[in-house]
């Protein structure tokens, strides 16, 4: 059936897909495709061509850091600067027989030796004779000592720098000695000190086991003198040191020893320790 138009009614409305050519939708599909072709292209150049065992294309990993030689910071805090006091550290003194960490002094080392006990502030004074006439000069200590003649003897120094012995006694391998030599052991501000240290340093020429008990300690002119007996089982010896400052580059020292069994000749100690006497 016909559509009768009245005169004056606008026209009948048409759809706008039917008013298109064919031509312009044919356009339309072409450029939707091209976009679909570019957009599956992109994705395949995003992809990696590899692929799995099964087919599955594998995910990439996140790429790693480059690698620094740099240690790795720490979560702690920078540690903040502390000055460095320059005043020395007070330390206990020592018990004899204490073992000592590395760093103590020759003094605290003393202190700690088992061998020889603390040193009284009040110890015997000798009252000592005059010094014989008859010397033996050793310009390598600055010192003089007194030449003890028979059965004294003068014997080959070496490693000392004087030295006099007695005669060995038969079955016994200890025999007097007086020798002389600048001191073996680091010198201290004070002479008694020294003296001390010069003191345990003689035990490495007494038996094994050595120990020492204070017999006298004074002042002599420019050193100290110590004398002191040293037990080691059951026999022993009495000895003497005497540190003087003689002018060269260290102290000098006098050392005399006798065993017990020429004990006699004890009596030359305090010969010893009176007639050293610096030259000059």
């Amino acid at each position: 059936m016909k559509t009768k138009i009245r005169p004056g009614s606008p026209p009948p409305k048409r759809s706008r897909i039917g008013d298109l050519r064919m031509g312009v939708i044919y356009r339309w599909l072409a450029a939707a495709a091209a976009v679909v072709v570019v957009a599956v292209v992109a994705v395949v150049l995003v992809l990696p061509s590899g692929s799995d065992e099964d087919g599955r294309r594998p995910i990439a990993a996140p790429s790693a850091a480059p690698a620094s030689s740099a240690p790795p910071a720490s979560l702690d805090p920078a540690p903040t600067p502390v000055a460095v006091d320059s005043t020395p550290i007070a330390r206990p003194t020592p018990e004899p027989g204490a073992s000592l960490a590395p760093g103590y002094t020759a003094m605290e080392a003393l202190h700690a030796d088992a061998r020889l006990p603390r040193l009284p502030g009040k110890v015997r004074r000798l009252k000592l004779p005059a010094p014989a006439k008859r010397v033996i000069r050793d310009k390598r200590t600055g010192l003089a000592l007194p030449d003890l003649g028979r059965p004294w003897k003068t014997y080959g120094a070496a490693p000392f720098t004087s030295k006099q012995v007695l005669p060995k006694q038969r079955g016994d391998s200890r025999r007097g000695m007086l020798v002389s030599c600048p001191v073996p052991i680091e010198p201290q501000k004070s002479a008694r000190d020294t003296a001390l240290l010069a003191a345990r340093w003689t035990l490495n020429h007494h038996p094994e086991g050595a120990k020492i008990r204070w017999l006298a300690s004074q002042p002599v002119k420019r050193g100290w003198m110590l004398v002191y007996q040293v037990s080691y089982g059951k026999r022993s010896s009495r000895a003497a040191v005497v540190v003087a400052d003689g002018g060269m580059a260290k102290p000098g020292l006098a050392f005399v020893t006798v065993p017990d069994t020429q004990r006699k000749r004890w009596r030359d100690i305090t010969r010893v320790v009176s007639g050293v006497r610096v030259l000059g």
